[in-house]
Order: C-alpha cells, then structure tokens, then sequence
C-alpha cells in the first residue's frame, strides 16, 4: 500500500487514493497541492478539499517542530536499518504523529469559494487567471479584515476567514455577515468595471457558521465549524451569502434574510436550518427577524437539496 493511500486512509478520504496515485501525486508532493489541483483530479467537494489541505498543514506544522522533512517519511525505515549498530526501530507512520495543544475557542467561520473556476482558467493564459484571480481575493481579503475578521487560507480561489480569532468580539456573527455583504458588492463592482473587456465575471458563494472550536499552536482548526461553512457554500446560489440558524440567532434583526428550509449537510448527524443573506436591516440586534417568501426552484438551494 502506498504511503499516500495510507495517508489518505488516516483522514478518513481513502476514496481519494486512486486519484492521487493515478495522477502520480506521492507523500513527496503533499506540499504542492493546492485547492485547484485537488478539483482538477476530482476532489469535488469544498470541505474535503478543506480537511485534506489541514492535514497537509498539520503535517507541516509536525514537521517543524521536529525539524522532519514529509518526503523523508517514505524513507525512515530504510534509514534505521541502514544504522547497524542499533536495533531495528519500526517506521514512523503518518497515524502515530501527535495532536498538538490547541485552544478552544468560539469563532464564526466564513468560506468563499469562486464559482466556475476550472471553466473560467481554461479560457484564459495563466496570466490572465492570476490577474483575475489576485483581484478577487484583494478584494475578499479586504472586506474581511475591514470588518476586524482573520483570512486563515486562501486554497487557490478559495478564501476561509475567521472571526473571534486571534481577539473575540461580542458581535463576531454580525461582523462576518458584513463581510461577506461587502465581499458580494466588491465582486459586482470587478464585474461592472471589466464589462466590455472580455474578462469573465466573478461570482462566488459563500457560507457563514458559527461553534466551537480548537486552534492549534501552527493556527490550524479543528472543529465542525469549518467543514459545515464550506458545505453550506456548496449549497449557496452563485453571488449569494447562505448562513446557518446559528448564525441567524446571533444577528437577529440586523439583517433582512430568506429561510431556505432544512437541509442534510453530508458529515452533519442532524438536519441544519439554513438561511439566506439579503441585506442589512437598519434593525437592532434581537429586534423581530424579517422574512422574505422563500423561492422555489432557484438554484441548489431549492426544496429537497442536500450535500
């Protein structure tokens, strides 16, 4: 068995081997792979795309404590048996390495992704893509850290963003919902500027939940927060914000919002309310929440969808 099927294995994603060994993508090249690659070989979904650049992370993180290299792990036996006078010592195995420390903390979490990213690079150089794409996460990475939020990755056209880390704020919610507002005004503003140049345009959906979670000393993580964002980005209509009923508990009032019903997000054991995003009320916090009718048929979120 390879060393990256077993890697896979360890993280749950062993559905993911034969693509990885197919395309040649050993434990030397974990490093390199980013969010576009791993669309490109058929990770299709946001929040395995997610769990696989973490563990990358987490191995890295690993690696510098230890001043390890990740491609000499295929090569650790064969190191100890080549030290005759030493015992034979078993091979470290990727399982075996130990979860750092982390801290609890209670954060919102917010994951964009760009819509149509493959079809768009395939019509473009690669310097037209970079232009694009740098323009893109300019102007999502701004309106996150103008609303006091941390960007934790940017996954090739994909933008994870914190808020309540490193510093909690009561209205950590409200502040992410802002963001990704002004993330959607930004993008239609790109838009409305390359109109008539040929440029595609950019539209992203984005995904807001809230819980708790750990971060670790390397600021990776862990929690069901992040993966539960990014499957409900899968779900959002593009140039749309979708939350879930946590979220919208804590900014009750502030924001005109649409229910989009109930929801089975894949990895979630009980069906999650989710909501989505319209625009800011002018209200104050836990004033009566405003409604809108829901649509039908429009995109996945539409009646029935789930992830």
């Amino acid at each position: 068995m390879s060393e990256v099927r077993k890697w896979l294995e360890t993280i749950g994603l062993s559905q993911y081997a034969d693509a990885f060994e197919t395309n040649d993508l050993d434990i030397d090249l974990l490093r390199q792979v980013d969010d576009q690659l791993l669309k490109d070989i058929g990770v299709a979904s946001a929040g395995h795309r997610l769990r696989i650049r973490n563990a990358v992370a987490k191995l890295e993180a690993k690696e510098a404590a230890d001043g390890s290299l990740t491609s000499a792990l295929p090569r650790i036996a064969e190191r100890q048996q080549s030290v005759s006078t030493l015992p034979p010592a078993p091979p470290l195995s990727i399982s075996s390495v130990v979860e750092p420390k982390g801290e609890r903390r209670y954060l919102t979490v917010m994951f964009c992704d760009l819509v149509g990213s493959t079809s768009i690079s395939a019509r473009l150089d690669a310097e037209e893509w970079r232009d694009l794409i740098g323009a893109y996460l300019d102007v999502a990475s701004t309106a996150v850290i103008e609303m006091g939020g941390h960007v934790a990755k940017k996954l090739g056209d994909g933008l994870m963003a914190l808020f309540g880390y490193p510093v909690a704020q009561e209205n950590d919610a409200e502040r992410a919902a802002r963001a990704a507002l002004s993330i959607q005004r930004a993008l239609a503003e790109v838009n409305r500027k390359n109109a008539g140049s040929g440029k595609p345009d950019l539209n992203a959906r984005i995904g807001i939940e809230t819980g708790p979670v750990v971060v670790d000393a390397a600021g990776e993580i862990y929690g069901d927060a992040p993966n539960t964002a990014a499957r409900v980005q899968v779900l959002a209509e593009p140039g749309t914000v979708v939350m879930t009923a946590r979220v919208q508990h804590q900014v009750a009032g502030l924001f005109v919002v649409e229910e989009r019903g109930s929801h089975e997000l894949k990895g979630v054991p009980e069906p999650v309310t989710l909501y989505r995003l319209v625009r800011a009320s002018g209200g104050r916090r836990r004033a009566r929440q405003r409604h809108l009718t829901p649509l039908v048929g429009r995109g996945a979120l539409g009646a029935g969808a789930t992830g």
